[in-house]
Order: C-alpha cells, then sequence, then structure tokens
C-alpha cells in the first residue's frame, strides 16, 4: 500500500558526486541493500542527526568523521541497524569504515557510516565488507535511482527529488534521496536522507541551510510518532559548478535554499505518502495560532492521534475526534468557540461544536481522498505550521507484527 504515483522523478546527476548500489545479502538474499556515495576532494558537507538518546553506533561514529574532516565517502547498508549494540556496533561501523578507506585509498574519518533496519542485533560485518568492492567499482553519476533502491527497508517504493536552479548565471543542481516508511517523527530529518549539489557552500553555511529545510520539512511529518535511534540527513556539496555560495551573496544564498527546500519537502512527503500500510495522505494545517510552536504542537497531536488516523482510513468523518486531538493539545487557555476545523474548504466545526450546516455525505465525499486537508484555525494569533502524515490501517499492524519474522 502506498499513496500517488510511484514512479521516481528524474534524478539529475550532480557533478563531483558518484552513487552505486549492491546486493549484499545484509539480511535478505538478492536485493539491492548496500548503497555507497562518494563526493570528489574539495568539497563540504553538513548533517543533522536523531535526538533519540539511543544513538546507534553509525550516528556516533558519523558525527565523530564529520566534526573531524569532510567526507569522501558515506556508506549507508540496509537490514540492520547497528542500534543498541553497545561499544561493539561502534567497533563494528568503525571496522566498516577502515574496510572502505583501504579500497578507496582514502582516510578512515574520510568515511562516514549509516545503517538502517532491525534495532538490537549485531551488525553482520561480514557480507558488508564483502560487498565494499563491487559497490566501488559500481560508482556512477547515473546511479542515483540504484542507490534510493538500495537503501530502504519496510519501504514499498524508493524516494527521490532532484531540481536545477539557475544562480549567478551558472545551473545549480540538488538531488536527493531517501528512505522511511515505519518509525516516523524524526525529530531532526526522516530516517535517512542524502542530498547532493555542486554548488560550493561554507560549512557553517551548509549546516545553517540544512537546519533550516529539514525543520519545514523532515521536521513537520510523521506517521506513527516514534522517533528512530538512526535518523540522519546528510548534505555533500561539491563545489563543481563554479558557484559559490556565502553570506555575501544574499540572492544566491535565497535561490539556493528555496531549491534545497523544495526537494527536502518533496522527499518528506514521500516519506509520508509511503508510510507503513498508507492509504490516504493527511496535511494538517493550523493556523491563527499563538506562536510556530503552538501551532506544531497542534497539528502533531491531531496527526498522532491513533482514533483520527483510523477514522481517515476508513473513510469516516468523525469530526470529534479531530476536535478532542486539538483540545488535548495542552493550551491551557484555548477558547475552543473561536476554534474552527475544515475538510479542505468545508467548515465541520465551529463555536464548539458541528457547524449548523454540517452534511454527512458531503464530509464522508471529502474523507475518501487520496489526499485530505485538514485545516484548523485557533483565532489566538498569526502564527501557522503545517504536518503531514497518513492513516492507519491494517496493514500497518501486520507489517510491524512481522517485522522481525
Amino acid at each position: 500500500m502506498a499513496v500517488g504515483n510511484d514512479s521516481l522523478p528524474r534524478l539529475h546527476p550532480v557533478p563531483g558526486i558518484r552513487v552505486a548500489a549492491v546486493a549484499a545479502g545484509v539480511r535478505k538474499p538478492g536485493r539491492l541493500d548496500l548503497a555507497l556515495l562518494e563526493m570528489a576532494p574539495g568539497g563540504t558537507a553538513a548533517a543533522v542527526f536523531t535526538t533519540n538518546r539511543f544513538r546507534a553506533a553509525p550516528v556516533q561514529v558519523a558525527e565523530t568523521h564529520l566534526r573531524d574532516t569532510s567526507p569522501r565517502y558515506l556508506i549507508v547498508n540496509t537490514g540492520n541497524a547497528n542500534a543498541g549494540t553497545g561499544p561493539a556496533g561502534v567497533d563494528d561501523a568503525r571496522r566498516c569504515c577502515q574496510t572502505l578507506a583501504e579500497i578507496a585509498g582514502c582516510r578512515e574519518s574520510e568515511v562516514v557510516p549509516f545503517s538502517t533496519g532491525v534495532i538490537g542485533e549485531p551488525l553482520p560485518v561480514a557480507p558488508i565488507v564483502a560487498g565494499m568492492p563491487a559497490a566501488f567499482d559500481a560508482l556512477d553519476a547515473d546511479g542515483w535511482a540504484e542507490a534510493a533502491e538500495g537503501i530502504l527497508t519496510t519501504d514499498t517504493r524508493p524516494k527521490g527529488a532532484s531540481e536545477r536552479v539557475t544562480i549567478d548565471g551558472q545551473t545549480v543542481t540538488v538531488t536527493g534521496i531517501a528512505k522511511g516508511a515505519g518509525m516516523i517523527r524524526p525529530n531532526m530529518a526522516t530516517m535517512l536522507a542524502f542530498i547532493a549539489t555542486d554548488a560550493a557552500l561554507e560549512p557553517g553555511l551548509a549546516r545553517r541551510l540544512l537546519r533550516d529545510a529539514t525543520a519545514v520539512s523532515f521536521n513537520r511529518i510523521t506517521v506513527d510518532g516514534d522517533t528512530s535511534t538512526n535518523d540522519a540527513c546528510t548534505l555533500l556539496a561539491s563545489g563543481r559548478s563554479g558557484v559559490r555560495l556565502d553570506d555575501g551573496n544574499a540572492a544566491g544564498c535565497k535561490a539556493f535554499a528555496a531549491a534545497l527546500e523544495r526537494v527536502c519537502a518533496a522527499l518528506a512527503r514521500a516519506v509520508v505518502r509511503d508510510g507503513e500500510g498508507a492509504t490516504r495522505e493527511i496535511q494538517i494545517s493550523v493556523s491563527g495560532a499563538a506562536s510556530e510552536a503552538e501551532a506544531e504542537r497542534v497539528a502533531f497531536t491531531v496527526a498522532e492521534s491513533p482514533l483520527v488516523k483510523t477514522a481517515v482510513f476508513a473513510g469516516d468523518p468523525n469530526w470529534g475526534r479531530l476536535l478532542a486531538a486539538v483540545g488535548r493539545a495542552g493550551i491551557a487557555d484555548l477558547d475552543v468557540s473561536r476554534v474552527r476545523i475544515a475538510l479542505d474548504d468545508y467548515v465541520i466545526a465551529e463555536e464548539g461544536g458541528r457547524t449548523p450546516t454540517y452534511d454527512e455525505r458531503e464530509a464522508a465525499r471529502r474523507m475518501a481522498a487520496e489526499v485530505i486537508p485538514v485545516h484548523i484555525d485557533l483565532d489566538r494569533g498569526d502564527s501557522s505550521a503545517t504536518v503531514w502524515t497518513c492513516d492507519f490501517s491494517y496493514e500497518y499492524v501486520r507489517i510491524n507484527a512481522d517485522y522481525r519474522t
């Protein structure tokens, strides 16, 4: 199950970046499960990671390596998260970095590891190491589609987005891939996302632009309210376009930031649309809030309500569940008589209860759509926020009940 078109858009190659994926047999034979990204020397990188306190071993190693140097290689395995594995997991992640560094002829700190899959099981280092030479030999500027396939776990489809934008008369490319379907409430990014550009970015600017983009994209999605131990979003900037962005180029930075945000937003929504068992996408927009944080709190409360999500799966316009979720979002001085709730442009609740013109058949028609916009006006300020989520179906339960069997 998934919502909408399952085909990848055209993923433009990024000068200075090569990617690949191979079947290494990490967990299941015959499927792409080991991806590699290479950045030409001289590039810069930025990353944001999970806020989960049980940070996976590759997250710990990645943060250390990114502090030491700019990476040449990102290595990604699926099938095993290498999380909850203690010091042995860190040693395993470092061993993978060491092996790839030997193959590529670079320093260990120039290799950054990422893992996704089952938590709490030792990383199967042997097949990962054995698959590295083939992945290295397969590196290609046009390998994005294979890499997008090679990082999936319970996803039903690969996810990618790509844009070209003109800055200072030159073409700049931004291309990204992501994975994620369950355990999605990122609190920084999504489960895994890798974005590359051929712009030249100062390290501090790259970090700031990535944080800003993830704040309104990956940090605004939720499937089930669970934050993974392995969440990571990385931006690689090869600099090969010849366009250099810094704080002195305000117009160029603005154009690039907008393109980066669009790519991140497309990837984030693709994760929601492929949420485990998803049949509908829900867009929850909260306006009239006293602050952006307040608007986010209300939106996430509604988005993560199992009762709201199951009603959406059934196409049931059970407006009382929306009303109850707004009311328990923790706004102590909320005046419920001023709150308005609508399905797209059809108002279903106002002045503390159901709108007098409410028609169950019309509400049901709105709830039967593949994408359901929910608008909530708190009428207490000028701030707003939008969160994207999906419904809960029988399939969500089956996927997670059978995940390890």
